[in-house]
């Protein structure tokens, strides 16, 4: 596996540059700590999120488990390891598809990176405008997880999610969940299938909940350097499972929570920065060969406190083709969600 370093603007010409540097972490550094930790949130005191060295979460992998493989990963060690192994990267783990409409909402296991391929479909009528996607997973079976399409009379960008490839409609049984953008286009956020809160059960059980949020922020170039994005998503309790967020009104939301620094049960992520590059004139990050074509779009999402662990990576590899590979807490419909906005009409200034 070719460790090539991913330039952001027209060129791809990379290859060599700081492959020897920082940007080989990522991959090795998933498999020997345990990153739970930055996930968790559960209702507990915000002092929670610092311990990561003492509670590895419930449901951790085996070898995970002990607080000594935790503490011995400083960079320097693991570099040293990294520079030998660098060639045999374990193939993609076998990731089994029983129920789709479970699986899609789950988050990815931990220690396990699920890689996946999103494809554009432009062609028919309106299909220029409105384009659909499809996320399968890129393996040799290519499992067919979702589709997303833009809604064509909303006011504001609205994708619907579908885990059927012929069924996009928004009442359809197969309908589980959406993006919906401000009127500017740089805000998004992502719901599931459940109810508007005008329409909710006494109890309030069957209210949609917050998957995510995206912030985009334009730098000094516009939308045409990279491209600052800020992902915010529920934190999970202590058996893993996502803390359902469940606004009742649009003050109550991730977006609202996230502006007002209520980061309860919230947690904020980032785009990993690239680096700007003299020799090729371009910024580059490293995808470890999973993206091959430059662009605006590629993108890696990182948590502050540990910026080796890709939490999505998205790039594109042809022209209508992008990777998308996604690790624990992320859910399938959370990081495709993500993706979609990145596609977004204001956004795409390429």
């Amino acid at each position: 596996c070719d460790h090539v370093p991913m330039s952001l603007t027209a060129t791809t010409s990379s290859d060599e540059e700081d492959d020897s540097d920082s940007s080989t972490k990522p991959i090795r550094s998933e498999k020997k700590k345990n990153p739970a930790c930055l996930f968790q949130t559960g209702g507990d005191p915000p002092k929670e999120k610092k311990s990561k060295k003492k509670v590895p979460p419930k449901g951790a992998e085996s070898e995970e488990e002990t607080p000594e493989t935790l503490q011995k990963n400083s960079n320097k060690k693991g570099k040293a390891k990294k520079s030998k192994k660098k060639e045999e990267r374990p193939p993609s783990p076998v990731i089994e598809v029983d129920n789709l409409e479970e699986f899609v909402l789950q988050p990815a296991p931990q220690g396990v990176t699920v890689k996946c391929r999103v494809t554009r479909d432009k062609k028919g009528m309106d299909r220029g405008l409105y384009p659909t996607y499809y996320l399968h997973l890129d393996n040799d079976k290519k499992v067919f997880l979702l589709a997303g399409r833009k809604r064509k009379k909303s006011k504001t960008s609205n994708y619907l999610i579908s885990i059927d490839p012929t069924d996009l409609s928004r009442g359809g049984e197969n309908f589980i969940g959406k993006l919906r953008s401000n009127l500017m286009g740089t805000r998004f956020t992502v719901f599931d299938n459940g109810a508007n809160p005008d329409r909710a059960n006494a109890d309030w059980s069957n209210v949609r909940q917050e998957l995510s949020a995206v912030v985009y922020e334009t730098n000094v170039l516009g939308f045409k350097g990279p491209r600052k994005m800020t992902v915010i998503i529920p934190g999970m309790n202590a058996d893993c499972e996502r803390v359902p967020i469940r606004p009742r009104n649009d003050n109550d939301g991730l977006l609202m929570r996230w502006q007002n620094r209520n980061m309860d049960n919230v947690i904020e992520l980032h785009n990993k920065a690239p680096v700007w590059n003299d020799e090729t004139q371009s910024y580059v990050l490293n995808f470890h060969g999973r993206v091959t074509h430059a662009s605006v779009k590629n993108f890696q999402i990182v948590h502050s406190s540990d910026p080796d662990y890709i939490v999505m990576q998205f790039g594109r590899v042809a022209d209508d083709a992008f990777t998308m590979d996604y690790n624990y807490p992320l859910c399938a419909v959370q990081a495709f969600a993500i993706a979609l906005s990145s596609f977004d009409g204001k956004l795409a200034c390429e």
